[in-house]
């Protein structure tokens, strides 16, 4: 069924009035199922008390909505009304913002059918459980942690070379979406220049299973590998490393801006890559780790 049609008839009529002159009254009145006699019996009638407030409180929607920047579906935009001192339900206001083409942004950028989750997750299995890893920039691995600013809560995305252990690419942000994952990406990127074929993994988390995210690996030549279901230790690397910043930098420290929570990172990050000594690479830095692949392939 058409999505108009499952409107009520006054909105079906209001529809054809609006869209007129692109298409014959007899035309749409057909394809609506609504009757011509119908359509001009409404046309004819007088506006309604309620047609009148309704075209008050769609001003009042779409200044709300305009406020939210473009975030808010119908309930919060009830609730924001409501605060005003302005008494709609949720139904009224969603049959409001849909008479004026106006929508939320969150409940639609990532949710999809639970069919095409399983369907996208079955096409992204783990890539890195049979790959022998030799050197730098062959396999990358990424995920996101929480962090604290004032009390209100920073995100931060990493990007490891899953051979070296280095960091190489990491972002900070307000929000946690596909943007936060991709500015780590393009910072990886930018930094390291690695060649087509490179297998970047992450978990199943919506900011790396996002369209966007998933084309910027598609441009860049980069193979996507995802956690196994319910395997949360296919990137242990990444949990790794959060914990370790977490305990032996972060630990007790408290911060009211952003810029010193950044400062602090890339502090540790720095010692983190250059000076930190890692048991799995025979107790050298992710640095000095690279440095003696280089120098070995070489001589080789």
């Amino acid at each position: 069924m058409h999505p108009v049609c499952s409107r009520s008839k006054a909105e079906v009529f209001a529809f054809i009035a609006a869209n007129r002159q692109a298409h014959s009254i007899q035309v749409m009145c057909k394809l609506y199922q609504v009757t011509r006699a119908g359509y001009y019996a409404w046309c004819q009638r007088e506006r309604s008390v309620r047609a009148a407030g309704d075209e008050q409180l769609i001003e009042q929607v779409r200044l709300v909505h305009e406020q939210s920047r473009g975030y808010y579906g119908s309930p919060r935009i009830a609730q924001q009304l409501k605060q005003q001192g302005v008494q709609v339900g949720r139904r009224r206001v969603a049959r409001l913002m849909r008479k004026a083409g106006l929508q939320g942004r969150s409940a639609r950028l990532y949710r999809r059918a639970k069919v095409g989750q399983r369907k996208f997750f079955a096409s992204v299995p783990n890539a890195l459980r049979d790959v022998a890893l030799s050197d730098a920039d062959q396999a990358w691995v990424g995920d996101v942690t929480y962090l604290k600013v004032a009390g209100q809560w920073r995100y931060m995305a990493a990007v490891m070379d899953r051979h070296s252990r280095r960091l190489v690419g990491w972002s900070l942000s307000r929000r946690r979406d596909a943007a936060l994952t991709r500015q780590a990406l393009n910072h990886a990127v930018r930094k390291r220049q690695p060649s087509p074929g490179l297998i970047f993994h992450s978990d199943r988390g919506i900011e790396y299973a996002a369209y966007e995210y998933r084309e910027q690996l598609n441009r860049l030549g980069i193979k996507q590998s995802m956690n196994r279901p319910g395997k949360m230790n296919d990137n242990a690397h990444m949990e790794s490393f959060f914990h370790s910043m977490k305990t032996e930098s972060l630990h007790g420290m408290s911060f009211e801006t952003d810029k010193q929570l950044r400062t602090a990172l890339r502090s540790y990050i720095g010692f983190y890559n250059q000076q930190r000594l890692h048991s799995s690479l025979s107790y050298l830095s992710p640095v000095k780790f690279e440095q003696q692949q280089r120098q070995q392939s070489c001589v080789n």
